[in-house]
């Protein structure tokens, strides 16, 4: 459990600087990795990092000019980030934190 605790911190850790620095693309990368080799799991919290990787990927497709696939991306991020609200997790805190910088670069985004 420790070292799955490590992974998932320090993925998001990865993700939240990749999205503060707006590489997005990169953002998507940090969390499909942990995402990945679970994403046939029935959980909330690997359904969350889903949610977590569009939201990056909506802002990578806006920054490419392709705003009707952004909004489509943007629309799977909404799915699942009201999974967060109910989810019983050590790394709530941290999702909290991720969720507060997506909101954030939402509103920066003039193209949304």
């Amino acid at each position: 459990m420790a070292e799955e605790f490590s992974d998932i911190t320090a993925a998001f850790d990865a993700y939240a600087c990749s999205m503060s620095e707006g590489r997005y693309f990169d953002a998507h990368e940090d969390v499909e990795a942990i995402w990945y080799p679970r994403r046939f799991e029935a959980n909330d919290e690997v359904l969350l990092w889903k949610g977590f990787i569009n939201a990056a990927v909506s802002f990578e497709l806006i920054n490419r000019g392709k705003a009707k696939p952004a909004q489509i991306a943007w629309q799977t991020y909404l799915k699942y980030r009201i999974l967060l609200e109910n989810l019983i997790t050590p790394h709530k805190e941290l999702y909290v934190k991720i969720e507060a910088l997506i909101h954030t670069r939402r509103l920066e985004c003039q193209n949304f």
